[in-house]
């Protein structure tokens, strides 16, 4: 069985950098699917660099230009 989200952990997080905000019942829940979503994002774009370098494993340069990647498309 998967672990569940560390939601006060999430809410206590959130409340310490934005005291001002009021937060849903599921914000937390929200915002670690995102963190998830981001993290998957970065990782089949840095296994897609390491494939284009024709290397068998993820290194950091891969990592690196993969998030340059991935931050500059989720700015929006």
């Amino acid at each position: 069985m998967k672990r569940a989200a560390p939601r006060s952990t999430l809410r206590n997080l959130i409340k310490r950098h934005k005291p001002q905000l009021r937060l849903a019942a599921n914000a937390d829940l929200l915002v670690h699917l995102n963190f998830l979503l981001f993290l998957h994002r970065l990782a089949e774009e840095a296994r897609a660099n390491a494939f284009e370098n024709k290397s068998k494993t993820i290194k950091s340069e891969h990592a690196m230009a993969a998030a340059k990647v991935i931050l500059k498309k989720s700015r929006g």
